[in-house]
């Protein structure tokens, strides 16, 4: 229950920032007010709920825009979407390599992904309390910290974000890519 639980907040808050906001406090360990109907932004008129009118400007989630990005500058999303069993393995493999190549440079332009440890592959490492947000742990684990073992993946850090910002409106807020209409 709690795995399926815990994907759908991952999913909510990585596609809508209000939900993401509201997530924070509980994980800091705030615990949030009960809201009444009022409070919740609810009114109660002729029997029907309506919400109020809430007069902030939209904000297209912050998905939207990388995978907006990722198809404007790589065609990722036509490539994923598109059925691959007409082309044979030298036409998949020819346009892999240059949706990859763009990919990496959207990824690097907006995030710098950098390794997360420095020490090579294969390397034995001992973990410390501190370190252990930051890996994760496989194989016969027992006991307590500190812990050693192989590093068998060096792990990818951002260290920036720096996404575009999005000037839409709430029509267009879900738009990955217009639609193209070449007028005669």
């Amino acid at each position: 229950m709690r795995f399926f639980t815990a994907l759908k907040v991952f999913f909510a808050v990585l596609f809508n920032r209000e939900k993401a906001e509201r997530v924070v406090p509980l994980l800091e360990g705030n615990v949030l007010p009960v809201l009444t109907h009022e409070q919740a932004g609810k009114e109660r008129e002729d029997g029907k709920e309506q919400k109020k009118s809430v007069s902030r400007p939209f904000q297209q989630s912050e998905a939207i825009v990388l995978l907006a990005a990722l198809q404007r500058e790589a065609r990722l999303i036509d490539f994923l979407k598109e059925n691959l069993d007409s082309y044979d393995d030298a036409q998949v493999g020819a346009a892999a390599r240059s949706v990859h190549d763009q990919c990496a440079t959207v990824l690097e332009r907006f995030f710098d992904i950098q390794p997360l440890r420095i020490e090579n592959e294969q390397s034995i490492l001992e973990i410390s309390v501190p370190e252990i947000a930051s890996v994760q742990l496989t194989g016969n684990i027992s006991g307590n910290p500190p812990y050693r073992g192989q590093l068998t993946h060096h792990g990818w850090k951002a260290t920036k974000c720096e996404l575009p910002k999005w000037s839409g409106t709430e029509q267009s807020a879900f738009v990955l890519a217009p639609a193209e209409i070449e007028i005669e």
